[in-house]
């Protein structure tokens, strides 16, 4: 991988997983690092996803890959709040 593919992973990542706090309700005790690891994680896995599903390359915007994607962040976010919180 090139560093302009990892400069633009860590970019989506901290959009998708800013997206994926914004649609959980409370606040969330999680710092932006792990917010960004989480959502590069996710773009990863919901492109993975949409991909298998056959929705990945549409004409304009992608608007299930994004959807797909927030919603792993989302739920990432939570699992990941959610260990911390037990420890």
């Amino acid at each position: 991988m090139e560093i302009s593919g990892i400069i633009t992973a860590i970019i989506f990542g901290a959009i998708i997983g800013a997206l994926a706090r914004l649609v959980l309700p409370g606040r969330q005790n999680i710092g932006w690092l792990w917010t960004i690891a989480v959502g590069v994680a996710a773009a990863l896995v919901g492109t993975a996803v949409a991909a298998a599903l056959g929705v990945a390359d549409t004409k304009g915007v992608d608007w299930i890959e994004w959807a797909i994607q927030i919603g792993l962040a989302a739920a990432g976010v939570t699992a990941l709040e959610r260990f911390r919180a037990g420890r």
